[in-house]
């Protein structure tokens, strides 16, 4: 193996060990209040850590075991439940950084806070790429993976099934290491929502770097949902954006390229910065308007038209969000999915015009890992949002009630009301991670309220 003791920024990095390994980890002094992205999670935690070392972290865990619960905020971009505890919140946000590039085998080991973007750009200067991503590149590596979070494409999985092996510090405040050949445990910590541990390192299987060339278009919803199996079989990546009260939508393709890359007129983060503060406009509008929202819907859906761009694939891949938002986001069986939408359609949306923002459209293969909303089939995930100003529970609640008519097994990071017994159904290995939790985790010193009606209900 080539190690690579550089961080994001190109700087030499070093384990820490010994920093604070006296006193251990030392408390933040900055007002304990977390909220997430959106706004719409929050907690008052009696105590907050923002560790540098792996030393620091068993510490911390070491000190609190048995008597406090532990939870581990990446950044902040999930809407559900995960994150928010009144006891003791960690934020590894000084914890980032690679530490070890395998040319050979085409992998690399980061650690737990590296945002996405900043794991993307670096792996880019070391000529890799990862093999897939979203659309959003603010979370960190630790928090995406352990939420389930996913690109498209029908061939290529979840993030998490990039992970060849990964770093955890367990309830009895010991650093283990996880592999492939590990099995079941492994399998666990791909998606493990912070219940076994907190996750230090993770290494990923990785291809050469690689261009992406994008083209989106306008066509109307039914033809779309017609055509979908063969757009899906005709692209490595698929997804569409239908804008609700309108009978369009947005659909964009990815595919690999030799192509040269595009150079805009226009830079291409001056246009996101443009486009966010326009669709900021639009939606302040229509919560101060609801009335104007179905008209408001049909304006934006003409102001997109057929575009080409190639680029760096991480820079494909990621999109500026800077409108806020909630967001509920459900996996189906992929030959469902197009029933899914029509569904919304004819149900949801006609009693809900107040909403501008649209529903999103997407395909993942299937996978082994226990707790992936992936798991054991085909899979299309299927998202809907509301202006984060604009009370939508009702909303939400009427798309769940069609993505549970279909089977839906919730995004972990994305708001759902879906009860504890109903959701442990949905997922044939539950007993397996739950064995595995209970041996990592005897006391629950992981788990927060929410989790603890997931894992241990009265």
């Amino acid at each position: 193996m080539t190690e690579r003791s550089r961080d994001a920024n190109g700087d030499r990095v070093t384990d820490g060990a010994g920093i604070g390994h006296r006193s251990g980890p030392r408390e933040c002094s900055e007002a304990n209040r977390w909220r997430n992205w959106a706004g719409t999670r929050s907690c008052r935690p009696r105590h907050f850590y923002r560790p540098t070392t792996t030393d620091e972290i068993r510490h911390l865990v070491d000190r609190y075991a048995g008597e406090r619960t532990i939870r581990v905020a990446g950044s902040g971009h999930s809407f559900s439940a995960l994150v928010p505890t009144d006891d003791v919140l960690v934020s590894l946000d000084r914890f980032t950084g690679v530490t070890a590039v395998d040319y050979e085998r085409r992998r690399a080991t980061v650690r737990a806070g590296t945002t996405l973007g900043e794991l993307a750009a670096t792996l880019d200067v070391h000529g890799l790429a990862m093999t897939n991503l979203g659309d959003v590149d603010r979370q960190t590596v630790a928090g995406a993976l352990a939420t389930g979070t996913h690109g498209t494409g029908i061939d290529l999985g979840i993030l998490s099934t990039q992970i060849v092996a990964l770093e955890l510090v367990t309830a009895d405040g010991e650093r283990r290491t996880l592999a492939v050949e590990d099995g079941d445990p492994f399998r666990a910590a791909q998606v493990s929502l912070g219940a076994l541990g907190i996750i230090t390192a993770v290494t990923l299987d990785l291809d050469p770097a690689y261009r992406l060339c994008e083209r989106t278009w306008t066509a109307p919803l039914e033809s779309v949902l017609d055509e979908l199996e063969s757009l899906r079989e005709a692209h490595r990546h698929l997804e569409f954006f239908w804008f609700p009260h309108t009978g369009r939508v947005l659909v964009k393709t990815l595919d690999k390229t030799d192509e040269p890359l595009t150079n805009p007129l226009v830079p291409t983060a001056f246009g996101e910065r443009a486009e966010n503060v326009v669709w900021e406009a639009v939606c302040r509008l229509s919560s101060r308007f609801p009335r104007s929202s179905p008209g408001l819907a049909r304006f934006t859906a003409t102001t997109f038209s057929e575009s080409e761009t190639v680029g760096q694939s991480h820079e494909v891949f990621t999109t500026r969000r800077d409108v806020r938002f909630d967001e509920s986001e459900y996996a189906v069986p992929a030959r469902d999915g197009p029933a899914v939408v029509r569904a919304l359609r004819d149900q949801v949306l006609a009693s809900h015009p107040s909403i501008v923002f649209p529903i999103e459209f997407r395909y993942v293969a299937g996978d082994e890992i226990p707790l992936s909303p992936a798991y054991g089939r085909e899979t299309a995930f299927v998202a809907v949002h509301a202006y984060h100003r604009k009370p939508a529970r009702a909303y939400f609640e009427a798309c769940e009630s069609v993505f549970d008519a279909y089977d839906g097994r919730p995004h972990w990071g994305k708001r759902h009301s879906i009860a504890p017994d109903r959701l442990r159904a949905r997922y044939p290995e539950w007993d397996t991670f739950e064995a595995i939790r209970r041996r990592f985790d005897p006391d629950g010193i992981f788990l927060n309220a929410s989790l603890r009606d997931l894992f241990e209900p009265t």
